[in-house]
């Protein structure tokens, strides 16, 4: 069975947290290569990390969020000035995401989103709940709690044996537990490990319904400064900018 490396090119929240990059979650194994987000730094994150644009085939993204999303349209251009890809690209997310990427592409460098590019581009509306196939991939959103002008998703992406959840940006809602269910690795948002608010989970919360997430593996991520003081005192696993982790 092929092994599956998971590399956190960018961990941070919106505000760059402990200096670390927005997030954008590079996957890959013999049969896809995929990023999981792809927020404002995130050009900068692979291009740190020795990520080639040309190998990744797909994007999914959470939810409509500059630090979730906000690197496509620098994505896009470096693949057509730069990198000049001729492969497809497919990116896949939340209803909305093609016309919030074109008014993004249109905000920060006019007339952008009306070039023709030499690859083709397909925008994939992801349906809640339902799996959708793209390429190897099985891919399956779930509406959660946070608040971005369109439906907010935490995705599950099963390929190559192994199933991959993340988060995305949520306060608790049971949905999770659907969710995370028999899954390899659980990447769940963390950002304060105490305080509770709307939008987003905290660590207390994570720890205390820890035994209804039936999965193997959990890692915190996209973490704020109340977080990173406090790693040396976590029970779970931490992301960090540059941090794989290798399912075989």
């Amino acid at each position: 069975m092929t092994q599956i490396s998971v590399k956190f090119l960018g961990s941070g929240d919106a505000f760059g947290s402990g200096g670390r990059l927005q997030t954008c979650i590079y996957v890959q194994s013999e049969f896809a290569k995929f990023l999981i987000d792809c927020g404002a730094s995130s050009l900068i994150a692979m291009k740190q990390c020795g990520v080639s644009l040309l190998d990744v085939e797909t994007i999914l993204i959470t939810h409509l969020h500059g630090d979730h999303f906000g690197g496509i349209p620098f994505f896009i251009l470096d693949s057509q000035l730069i990198s000049r890809r001729t492969d497809p690209l497919i990116i896949a997310g939340p209803p909305g995401l093609e016309e919030r990427i074109r008014n993004a592409m249109e905000v920060m460098f006019p007339g952008s989103s009306k070039v023709k590019q030499k690859f083709e581009i397909t925008y994939r509306e992801l349906p809640e709940r339902e799996p959708a196939a793209i390429g190897e991939l099985r891919v399956t959103g779930m509406q959660v709690v946070h608040g971005s002008g369109a439906p907010s998703y935490a995705l599950r992406v099963e390929g190559a044996g192994k199933t991959i959840v993340y988060t995305g940006d949520t306060e608790w809602t049971d949905r999770l537990i659907e969710i995370a269910r028999g899954a390899d690795l659980f990447i769940a948002e963390a950002y304060y490990y105490n305080k509770k608010m709307e939008n987003h989970l905290n660590y207390q919360t994570l720890m205390e319904r820890r035994h209804e997430l039936q999965c193997k593996q959990i890692v915190l991520t996209h973490m704020s400064d109340d977080m990173l003081g406090r790693l040396d005192r976590l029970e779970l696993e931490s992301a960090a900018d540059g941090k794989e982790i290798v399912l075989p």
